[in-house]
Order: structure tokens, then sequence, then C-alpha cells
């Protein structure tokens, strides 16, 4: 069986580019905190939006689709389920609100992540809703010719709940280790247990649940207000194949995460490219177009181009958007950096 042990994350050996990635996710956490607590009611509206995209997008990797009208109405509450495949929406979004309303009071362990499938399936009339695997499972695909091969043999049904339990196990002896950055830690969490496989059906949606829950639980909540779900569906190609890749060698202890750790560190870093850039539209709705301007660069969690703030406020002129941005420069309330087309502009707190 597969040896749960990540204390390969405390060796100082991981690539430069991935713990420079983590440590630049983490800032941006720290500023997002920030503006959140000066913007509540943008954050508001924008957690609602989220919410909406989350349960869509988790769903839609999985081929479970709906109209956007009838997605809204099921997810706000409007309308009751009217079919299977509204029923497994509706499951996902009951499960993802119970994490949202108390991930304090959720421990990481076997028990809540058989609670999380149990009201995710429920609903849609699961036999095993909660429940492992009674049965070996394979995770296959299918050619271009519509030719099935297995990419991947999970662990056999008898050896999950040891399997689950050892992860679990492993898990908190990494997450009491301060050397070890839980950035880096989630995605080995949830590949391992994409490896176990250890429902017969909703591995994948399950899986989403549990990095938001570890997220929210290590101090990140990003996904509340970008959702993490969409960005993933965004370029699920790209998420199967890091998957694929740290897959390689699992059994035999012989597998890297680098691929997979990637993978979900840019996930992330696209929700704050995301929050930006609805942070700046849903707050831009209230002001006017200088102070538009001045929010949108002040606001934005990472440097920002003019071409940029041109995109986001397409009704404003880029000479105005070059004029407020020179006079936020002389006032030193933003920095310059680059030059020539690669210069974008930075809150000034934001370097100090």
């Amino acid at each position: 069986m597969h040896v749960f042990d990540y204390s390969f994350l405390d060796t100082g050996l991981l690539p430069a580019e991935m713990v420079t990635l983590a440590s630049t996710v983490a800032a941006f956490g720290a500023i997002s905190d920030e503006r959140r607590g000066q913007n509540k009611s943008v954050y508001t509206e924008l957690e609602k939006v989220a919410r909406v995209q989350s349960v869509k997008g988790s769903n839609a990797i999985e081929g479970i689709v709906t109209t956007d009208a009838r997605i809204r109405e099921i997810v706000n509450g409007n309308s009751a389920p009217i079919s299977h495949s509204e029923r497994e929406i509706a499951g996902y979004r009951d499960a993802l609100d119970e994490i949202h309303r108390g991930f304090e009071l959720m421990p990481i362990n076997e028990n809540t992540i058989l609670h999380l499938h149990q009201v995710m399936t429920s609903a849609a009339g699961y036999d095993q809703s909660g429940q492992y695997k009674a049965e070996d499972n394979l995770i296959m695909e299918v050619d271009m010719r519509g030719r099935r091969r297995v990419r991947f043999e999970p662990v056999p049904a008898a050896q999950t709940g040891e399997a689950m339990e050892q992860l679990i196990l492993a898990y908190m002896d990494a997450r009491d280790n301060p050397r070890i950055s839980k950035l880096l830690l989630i995605p080995c969490v949830i590949l391992d247990f994409l490896c176990i496989h250890p429902f017969a059906d909703g591995n994948g949606r399950v899986s989403r649940l549990l990095t938001l829950l570890l997220l929210y639980k290590s101090g990140y909540d990003i996904c509340r207000y970008a959702s993490f779900e969409e960005q993933i569906n965004l370029s699920k190609d790209y998420y199967y194949e890091s998957l694929r890749e740290s897959s390689e060698g699992w059994h035999t202890n012989e597998n890297s995460y680098v691929s997979f750790m990637k993978n979900f560190l840019s996930t992330l870093f696209k929700c704050y490219k995301e929050l930006d850039k609805r942070f700046a539209v849903v707050n831009g709705k209230r002001i006017s177009k200088k102070e538009r301007i001045e929010q949108t660069v002040l606001g934005s969690i990472l440097p920002i181009s003019k071409a940029e703030i041109c995109q986001l406020l397409p009704d404003v002129s880029p000479t105005t958007v070059e004029a407020v941005l020179g006079q936020m420069t002389k006032d030193g309330r933003i920095a310059k950096l680059g030059q020539a087309r690669a210069t974008k502009y930075v809150n000034a707190r934001h370097i100090k």
C-alpha cells in the first residue's frame, strides 16, 4: 500500500518557483483580508456570485449540467430540483453551504468526509451515500475513437478504510509541523484522496469540497469570493494532466506531487486575479470615474497595468486613466513597476 508521508515538504528541496508561488499566494491572502475588512458590502455581493459559480463549476467538471437560470434558481432556493442532475446540483449546494456556515466546527477526519459525501449525494438517491465503496473501482478514459482504457487503478475497496485513516493521520502530523506550508500540504492531501478514490461515485466533487474546507481551516477564504471550482472547470485539461502526472507511480511511492501542487497554486492565483476583476466591477457601480480608477488600483491585490484598468472600466477613456495614474504616482499612493508597455501599478502600502 502507498505510504502516506508528507515529511518531504520539510526538507527544503522543493522547486524554488513553487515555494515562491506559495509565498505570493499567501501574501495575496493577507492583502485580500485587509481589503475585505474595508469593503464588507462589496464582498457580500461577490460571495453570492461565487456561490452560484462554485456549484455550477464543480458539477460541470463531472458533466452534470443544466441552464444558468436553473442553476441560479436551485442555488438560491427559489425552485426545487426536478431532475436527477438538478438533485445532484442541489446536493453540492447543501454541502458547500455547510462548509461556509460552520467550517470552524468541522474537523478534518473520516466522519467529516463521509458526512460531506452523504449531504452531497442523498438527495440524488445514491445507494452508498455517506459510505465508502463496496466494490473496487477504476478510473478510465475514452479516446477519440470511443475506446476505453484504465488510466489509474485506485485503492481496492477492502483497503479503503485503512488508506483513509492513514491519509488523515499523515495530514494531522504534517499540519502540526510549523515548518510545513499549508498551501503546499493541501494539494498533496487532495491528490492522495483522489488516488484512494474512496467512493463509488462523487470523488471529484468531494475532493473540491475537501479542498475548500482545508483552505478555510488554514486561513484562506479566497474561494468564498472567487470560485475555485470555476477556475478548475475553465482549465480542466490542465487539471487532469497534472493529476495524471502526479499519480504515476503512486502505489509504489514513486510519484511526484509537484505537477498537482503547481496546478493547485496556479488555480488559487487565478482566483485572486478574478477577485480583483470582480471587485473593480462591483465597487465601480457606486463611485465616480476618477474614484473608480483610484479604487481599482488601490484595491487590486496584484500589480495592474493601464491596459487592464481600461479593460475593467470600458466607459473610462485611456487619457483619463493615464492622468489619474500619474497623479496617484506623484502623490505616492501607488508605485510604478516596470517600464514602457510592461509598466504596472500597485498600492504603495503593498510593497513596504
